[in-house]
C-alpha cells in the first residue's frame, strides 16, 4: 500500500496506552529549496489540521492526501479555548459591531453558535447581526423565537445585501462553522471588513480564508457550539446565557453528535452540562426537532429500499419531492442506516436544486471523508459529503460505486 509506515507505526505496541501515529508532510517539484521548505510546511500544517495519521504531498498546486484511518484523540485541555476566548474579548471590546455569519443554507449548528457570538458581543455592549438568507426547515423552529421576540433587536438576523452596508472598517466579522470562502452565506463581506475571526471544527482544506486575525479551527470539537459554550465561559464580563441562546447552542451540540453518539468527547458533555444549567431544555428541543409526517415517510420509503454494496456498504436513495430541505432528511436516513449490525459505511443520494447530494456516514472503520474527496467533496472521518453537478441519480451511483471498488482494490479504505 502507499506509505505503509502510516500501519507500521499504528501498529507499535510496547506497553503504550495510545496508539502512535504519524504524519508527513512532503514538498515536491519547488522552485528552490526556500520554497520546498514552505511546501512541506504546509502540508504537515493541512496534514495536523485534518487529524494527523496521514501524509500530504503538496506538488506546487496540486494536494494529495494519503492516509487517515485513525479516529483523532480527544484533546482534553482547555488551555487553547480559554487563550483564544482572551484573545476574542481584546477584539470585541476595539471594534463597534459585530457581524456573525456561518456557511450557505445554515444548519442548526451554525446558527447556534452565531447565537453564542450575539451574547459575547451584547455583553459587551455591541451591536450584533447574524447573516442569514435562506431559513431551512430544520432551522425554522429555533429561528422563529427569535424573530419578532421583543428581547432581541428587530434588525438581528439580516441578508447578504443589508449586511454589505451594514460591514465597514469599524466591524469584527466573526464566521462560525466553515473556513472555506467558497461555502460563506456571503463570501463578499471577507472583502468589506478588516478584521475577521473564525471558529469552525471541519478540517481544513487547501481553500482557506486569508488574513484571518484570529483563527480557532478544532477538528476533534464536535461541533462549533461544543467551541463556543466553551468560549462563553471564558470570555467573562459577567456573561448571562438566555435560556432560549442555551437551546441553540444545545441544539446545534445535539444535531451535530447524532444525539450524541458520533465524536463525542469529554469536553462535548461538559459544554452540555453548562448549557443545561444556563436553561437549555432537552424535551422542549425534542419537540422542535420531530419530523413531520410526510418526511417520516420519506425516510421510511429511502430505508426500505436500501442496497449493500460490497457486504459493507448501505446505498440509498431519498427522494425529494414536497420537502422543504430533503439533504437533512438525506443525512438522517445515513445516520440511520448505521444501526444495521456490521455496516461500515452508508451513503444516501438527493437531488435537490439540479444538483445530486451524498451523504455519507460511518461509525469508525472507514473514513469516508477520503471517499467524499475523490467525488469532490470532503468533511469528517465519519462524517462527509458532496455535491455532483451536471449528472443523475443513477449515473452518482455508478461513480459512486466505481469509487469504492477503486478504494477497496486499492486498499485505501
Amino acid at each position: 500500500t502507499k506509505f505503509s509506515i502510516l500501519e507500521e507505526v499504528r501498529n507499535v505496541n510496547i506497553g503504550n496506552e495510545m496508539a502512535v501515529t504519524i504524519s508527513i508532510g512532503l514538498g515536491v517539484n519547488a522552485d528552490s529549496y526556500i520554497t520546498g521548505y514552505e511546501y512541506a510546511r504546509a502540508a504537515i500544517d493541512l496534514a495536523l489540521g485534518r487529524g494527523g495519521d496521514q501524509v500530504v504531498i503538496k506538488d506546487r498546486e496540486k494536494i494529495s492526501y494519503y492516509g487517515g484511518k485513525s479516529i483523532q484523540v480527544e484533546k482534553n485541555t482547555r488551555v487553547k479555548a480559554r487563550v483564544k476566548a482572551h484573545a476574542f474579548r481584546e477584539f470585541v471590546e476595539g471594534k463597534d459591531k459585530i457581524v456573525v455569519m456561518g456557511h450557505a443554507i445554515g444548519d442548526v449548528d451554525s446558527f447556534g453558535a452565531a447565537m453564542g457570538v450575539y451574547r459575547i458581543g451584547k455583553t459587551y455592549n455591541k451591536k450584533v447581526h447574524i447573516v442569514i438568507n435562506e431559513i431551512t426547515t430544520s432551522l425554522r423552529p429555533m429561528i422563529n423565537r427569535f424573530i419578532g421576540n421583543a428581547d432581541y433587536e428587530e434588525d438581528l438576523f439580516l441578508q447578504n445585501e443589508q449586511a454589505k452596508e451594514v460591514v465597514d472598517a469599524n466591524t469584527l466579522l466573526v464566521i462560525v462553522d466553515v473556513n472555506r470562502p467558497s461555502l460563506l452565506e456571503c463570501e463578499e463581506l471577507l472583502n468589506y471588513a478588516r478584521t475577521v475571526i473564525i471558529f469552525d471544527h471541519h478540517r481544513q482544506t487547501n481553500e482557506a480564508i486569508d488574513n484571518a486575525a484570529l483563527s480557532y479551527i478544532e477538528p476533534y470539537a464536535s461541533s462549533t457550539c461544543e467551541m463556543i459554550a466553551e468560549i462563553l465561559q471564558y470570555i467573562g464580563g459577567n456573561l448571562k446565557l438566555r435560556s432560549m441562546e442555551a437551546d441553540a447552542l444545545y441544539a446545534g451540540i445535539m444535531i451535530d453528535t447524532n444525539n450524541f453518539l458520533t465524536k463525542t468527547g469529554v469536553r462535548t458533555f461538559e459544554a452540555a452540562a453548562y448549557l443545561r444549567r444556563n436553561g437549555a431544555d432537552v424535551t422542549r428541543l425534542r419537540k422542535y426537532f420531530r419530523s413531520d409526517f410526510s418526511e417520516f415517510k420519506i425516510k421510511a420509503d429511502a430505508i426500505s429500499s436500501t442496497e449493500l454494496y460490497l457486504d459493507y456498504f448501505a446505498i440509498a436513495v431519498c427522494a425529494s419531492v414536497d420537502v422543504d430541505s430533503p439533504t437533512v432528511l438525506g443525512a438522517q436516513v445515513a445516520n440511520e442506516l448505521l444501526n444495521i449490525a456490521d455496516m461500515k459505511a452508508s451513503f444516501v443520494l438527493t437531488e435537490f436544486n439540479n444538483k445530486i447530494y451524498i451523504s455519507a456516514r460511518s461509525i469508525d472503520e472507514v473514513n469516508v471523508q477520503v471517499i467524499m474527496e475523490k467525488l469532490g467533496g470532503g468533511g469528517h472521518l465519519s462524517v462527509a459529503g458532496s455535491q455532483l453537478e451536471d449528472c443523475s441519480i443513477e449515473e452518482a451511483i455508478v461513480k459512486l460505486k466505481e469509487t469504492l471498488d477503486t478504494m477497496v482494490k486499492e486498499g485505501d479504505i
